[in-house]
């Protein structure tokens, strides 16, 4: 028996933009307007787009797969030709065993009937049985955190109420195939997590996920494999790691053509270890980025800043070549300048972004910013969350019992570890 769970092969899907004419009620109107405005229905009138174009993949049981790309790329059109929902215009894909989709967070809900009601509703559209959900249903209810709501109306929810839900339901279905997309980003940071341990759960039980996010640590701490879609079309796949590299690099590449035209611009940012230039770094490890700034007009008092953020993009540390005593500088035309910055990795186990911004303090002017200019990920080979790794040791630990028939809180139950 093959280890396939799912595959696409060759799969194109094309749209129609703008209206469409589905009676004659509008069609006769529209092509009167058309006459007297003199115009033809031509082939590009009818506005054809194609959200996938020569789509192919495969998943097998036990794996999890990534799909990322910019808003727009066509992964949920990708996902929805999966779930059945809708059907390709050219091509073939297979799914085998049972599937379990959450695509849209209100997908299968019926706005009037309960919390509970919709576990039964939302079940049975996945293919579940009354007495299978029956068996589950405080498991799901507990799953979801919404005991106080369950009888609540869900059009009373909000969205994170409702991807709660959903996602409660959908990873109780014991799936074959398991289709995750981006509306897990509406819950709490808490339930995020409980989500991606269900699914690596699942995942341990022999079953395939296909996850869609915008969070790129997700996809690279969860997913083995990756694929990278731009309008419709395949631009890499493989590792996680590797796509969501070339991800970033592409999307810096448009930024970059545009800032070359600044006063000042950032010309080259680089990484490297001991041993040249290099992304991945264990935490602790010393690293140098070097940077490159070019001058197309004159411009005094300069400083590079330097920030790292995490994979949210949250500012994690800072500072600059002025802060750290080195003064400003001042560029003729034609002029480059360069620096380098020697950190040391003191970070957590993650996905992280350099940026590079070119500064003037006192007029608080903003010539370049780069950002990000490198992605960077940190592997630690302690179990250290967040973002910073301030490398812990338990030195000392002390177990105090009390003995039976007696009020002191050492005894002979007492025994110390250092």
């Amino acid at each position: 028996m093959s280890d396939v769970a799912l595959r696409m092969e060759h799969v194109y899907k094309m749209f129609r933009k703008g209206e469409v004419f589905n009676s004659l009620r509008d069609l006769i109107p529209a092509l009167t307007g058309r006459m007297f405005r003199r115009q033809e229905l031509s082939a590009t009138d009818r506005r054809e787009f194609w959200a996938l174009h020569d789509l192919s993949f495969e998943v097998r049981r036990g794996e999890a797969f990534g799909l990322i790309g910019h808003n727009g790329a066509g992964k949920s059109t990708a996902l929805k030709i999966l779930s059945r929902i809708m059907k390709p215009t050219k091509g073939q894909f297979s799914v085998k065993g049972r599937l379990s989709t959450l695509i849209e967070v209100t997908a299968g809900f019926h706005q009037d009937l309960t919390g509970r009601e919709n576990i039964f509703l939302h079940g049975i559209i996945l293919g579940m049985n009354k007495r299978e959900i029956t068996s589950k249903l405080d498991q799901i209810i507990a799953f979801s955190g919404l005991e106080e709501f369950i009888d609540t109306p869900v059009k009373r929810y909000s969205s994170g109420m409702y991807a709660r839900l959903g996602f409660s339901v959908a990873a109780h279905v014991n799936p074959d195939v398991m289709i995750v997309d981006e509306v897990l980003s509406v819950g709490d940071y808490a339930f995020q997590g409980k989500c991606i341990e269900r699914m690596k759960q699942v995942l341990r039980n022999g079953a395939a996920v296909v996850f869609v996010s915008h969070n790129l640590k997700s996809v690279a701490e969860f997913c083995q494999s990756c694929l990278l879609l731009e309008r419709g079309r395949t631009m890499a796949t493989g590792p996680a790691a590797e796509v969501i590299s070339t991800y970033l690099n592409r999307s810096r590449g448009t930024a970059r053509e545009e800032a070359a035209s600044l006063p000042v611009h950032i010309s080259k940012v680089t990484i490297r270890n001991e041993n040249g230039e290099c992304l991945r770094f264990q935490s602790g490890d010393e690293a140098w980025i070097d940077i490159e700034v070019t001058a197309r007009k004159t411009c005094g008092r300069l400083s590079v800043s330097l920030y790292i953020t995490n994979d949210q993009f949250q500012d994690i540390f800072n500072t600059s070549t002025e802060r750290l005593g080195h003064g400003s500088f001042t560029l003729e035309e034609g002029d480059v300048y360069t620096c380098t910055f020697a950190l040391r990795m003191n970070l957590a186990n993650g996905i992280f972004h350099a940026s590079v911004l070119v500064f003037r303090y006192d007029t608080e002017t903003a010539y370049d910013r780069w950002e990000p200019a490198i992605t960077i990920y940190v592997n630690s080979a302690d179990d250290v969350r967040g973002a910073a790794n301030c490398f812990p040791k338990v030195i000392r630990q002390e177990f105090n019992r009390l003995s039976l028939g007696s009020s002191s809180s050492k005894g002979p139950g007492c025994r110390s570890q250092q």
